[in-house]
């Protein structure tokens, strides 16, 4: 499949490789970034955005074999997860994915777009070493971003990736130079153009363009909003808020970036 997005010429800043955050001392800033294990089918990524909030992926809470969603309660979150600790332990209360998000085993650019989910935790996190990230507006192209996550191969502790960059902005996904592997679902993307890092997006998905790796990264902004207002029961009118589209998984649509998507 040809690729439409024009990532061409030379990266604002060269990447950096991933960095293992394995020790305490490497870890410190990161400890609301957490593991999902999602009751013995695998694990995901996840970050704390309030203490009994967890932001990931929506594909993270279905079963890739039934096509059904999980039992939200059987996914435990593993704040701070390394060598066989986490700084804090919580089961899921409940979780809401974006409206628009529908899960039928096929990748496209319209599942990638709203591939954001919020679980409730059981009980507030409430450790002084798990500070909340906040969130930000989605980057521009060529911004310098990072992410922190767990992969298959490196499942016992995080990894971060403090610069890559964002290649483009198309149809409401972020297409980066990021390093991510399978259980990197749902990591959070950190912006570091303040005083502190912010999220900025969730790994969704990675692809090739061009034949070259990439990261695909879904929106937050509007989409944030609107998952927060389904937990908390808030009315947002009868129209999803500017931004937020209804297309179906596969469904054409201007702005597909025709990229060829990796299964996990």
């Amino acid at each position: 499949m040809a690729a439409s997005v024009q990532a061409g010429g030379a990266l604002h800043v060269a990447d950096s490789r991933l960095k293992s955050l394995e020790t305490t001392e490497a870890g410190r800033a990161w400890e609301a970034v957490g593991r999902l294990d999602r009751g013995g089918i695998g694990f995901c990524t996840g970050a704390l955005i309030a203490p009994d909030l967890v932001l990931t992926a929506a594909h993270c809470l279905f079963d890739r074999e039934t096509l059904q969603e999980i039992d939200p309660t059987t996914i435990e979150f593993l704040a701070g997860w390394r060598n066989g600790r986490a700084s804090a332990y919580r089961a899921v209360k409940r979780a809401v994915v974006h409206p628009a998000y529908v899960y039928d085993g096929t990748l496209s650019a319209s599942r990638v777009r709203n591939d954001i989910a919020l679980l409730q935790l059981q009980r507030p996190i409430r450790n002084t070493t798990v500070t909340p990230f906040e969130t930000d507006v989605r980057p521009r192209k060529g911004a310098r971003v990072g992410v922190v996550s767990y992969a298959q191969d490196r499942s016992e502790a995080p990894s971060l990736q403090e610069v890559c960059s964002v290649m483009a902005r198309q149809g409401g996904v972020l297409v980066m130079s990021c390093d991510v592997d399978f259980g990197a679902s749902g990591a959070p993307v950190f912006s570091f153009d303040g005083d502190q890092p912010r999220i900025v997006s969730v790994i969704s998905a990675k692809a090739r363009v061009e034949g070259n790796p990439v990261s695909l990264g879904a929106s937050l902004a509007d989409e944030l909003t609107l998952l927060e207002a389904q937990l908390t029961g808030t009315h947002v009118g009868s129209r999803l808020p500017e931004g937020v589209g209804r297309a179906q998984v596969g469904e054409p649509r201007r702005g597909d970036m025709g990229a060829k998507f990796i299964r996990n």
